[in-house]
């Protein structure tokens, strides 16, 4: 029997370089773009000592990865084909050490797994159409890598999707989706190995939980783990298998953006290194430490105001829906001055910018580089816009609009200082890791 799940992508709105410290909250909007995987079983020959493992990219020129697993090798998967992809290896290895094949259990034969992403995840040139009435996904004629991606965090939604395909032949008689926990802390661990560094695991987190108010583990989590070798496996799922099973003390609080509100991305045509943003950033933080730790703190309390903003009109429009729908009509007209919780929004915003610009000057790090700058201002003077922030570590490569629902940004932004903006057709998503139909993902042409 097949079954199908998918994950969204994440925009990291407030939080940024925060995130990466335990001790900040941030937070995290889940997107409309979504990764899937459609997962089948073959079981033919209880007797047979392993199994083996097939991923497939329909829309990556069936791009394929094929592991084989068997007791000879302390169940350790082995790519068969030649085309190494670490995020699935570190999938399959971990899932397969915390099930313990070695358990007597009856394990299927062969597993089969199509892997699809919805359109905002990648570059769409090149590109062809099929749908089969219920759901549309873009072709291509070449793998995965020679495809452009476009930050939304594809690799963690993979890491998401596949992790649960996978535990769904081994868990079948468990809820799947009741076991969020256990999927994030085997995400986060696959993850982390497979990029080969412990990151905030705030794009797995939106991955599994949906829009969330995020605060990290803490990295030693994973670091003290053993390091795998053909000598130690059973000490490495044994070490492993009690780490995910322990609290990581993470935050996970569910926060969407208030009715009537949306979060526009919109893509810039320019390009920045994250990696080096973000050494740059930490160079500046360790020379100028303590006064750097108090403007991370300014930012901080900068972001938990946003994040108290958006729960004020929240209850807002609980308590007094009239005055709500005033709110919004307000911010359509540009006359919102008189409404408190949006100048509270809006000095949110302004005191994140200016703080990041600040670090923008020091560091060298363009976080919030001047073109940044002059977008984000000219946006901010549109009717039906708050105000706008560059997501995650910010850079040439989008900015973040809260705009109400009724704003065509589009319509709106057709002047030349607009030139540079691509808005994205993306929506927020405020439930995460979940079920899907595989009719969806049949007979698509």
């Amino acid at each position: 029997m097949e079954r199908a799940y998918s994950a969204p992508g994440k925009v990291l709105l407030v939080g940024g370089y925060l995130v990466l410290d335990p001790k900040y909250d941030s937070y995290v909007v889940a997107v409309s773009s979504r990764m899937h995987a459609v997962v089948s079983e073959e079981k033919y020959n209880e007797t047979l000592d392993g199994f083996h493992i097939q991923f497939t990219s329909p829309q990556f020129n069936n791009e394929c990865w094929n592991y084989s697993v068997n007791s000879q090798n302390g169940y350790v998967p082995v790519e068969v084909s030649g085309n190494r992809n670490p995020f699935l290896e570190k999938t399959v290895l971990n899932v397969l050490s915390f099930i313990g094949p070695a358990s007597g259990k009856t394990f299927p034969n062969v597993i089969k797994i199509d892997i699809y992403s919805d359109a905002g995840y990648h570059s769409q040139n090149n590109s062809i159409t099929r749908s089969n009435g219920l759901k549309s996904f873009q072709f291509h004629k070449t793998g995965i890598a020679q495809v452009p991606k476009t930050g939304l965090g594809s690799s963690a939604g993979l890491v998401v999707v596949c992790t649960t395909a996978l535990l769904s032949c081994f868990l079948n008689d468990n809820p799947l989706l009741d076991e969020l926990d256990l999927i994030h802390n085997l995400s986060q661990l696959s993850h982390c190995q497979a990029q080969g560094k412990i990151g905030s695991g705030f794009d797995v987190a939106a991955a599994v939980y949906g829009s969330i108010k995020y605060r990290r583990f803490q990295p030693d989590l994973i670091s003290r783990l053993p390091t795998l070798s053909s000598d130690n496996y059973r000490e490495y799922r044994f070490e492993m298998s009690k780490l995910i099973k322990s609290n990581w003390n993470i935050k996970h609080e569910s926060i969407v953006l208030p009715a009537g509100l949306r979060l526009v991305l919109g893509d810039v045509r320019g390009g920045s290194e994250t990696v080096e943003l973000v050494k740059k950033v930490k160079l500046w933080y360790t020379n100028n430490y303590p006064r750097s730790e108090e403007i991370y703190n300014n930012i901080n309390e900068a972001n938990l105001s946003f994040i108290d903003a958006m729960l004020q009109l929240q209850q807002l429009q609980k308590a007094d829906n009239d005055k709500y729908k005033g709110l919004l009509k307000a911010i359509n007209t540009g006359n919102d001055q008189q409404f408190k919780e949006i100048l509270h929004l809006k000095a949110a915003i302004a005191k994140i910018r200016e703080n990041f610009r600040l670090i923008t000057q020091e560091s060298g790090a363009d976080i919030e580089p001047e073109a940044q700058t002059k977008l984000l201002d000219a946006c901010s003077q549109l009717n039906g816009v708050i105000g706008g922030v560059v997501p995650g570590a910010g850079g040439y490569d989008a900015v973040s609009i809260i705009s109400t629902e009724d704003t065509n940004l589009n319509e709106n932004t057709t002047s030349s200082e607009f030139d540079s903006v691509t808005w994205l057709d993306l929506k927020q998503e405020a439930v995460g890791l979940k079920l899907e139909n595989p009719e969806y993902y049949r007979d698509l042409s």
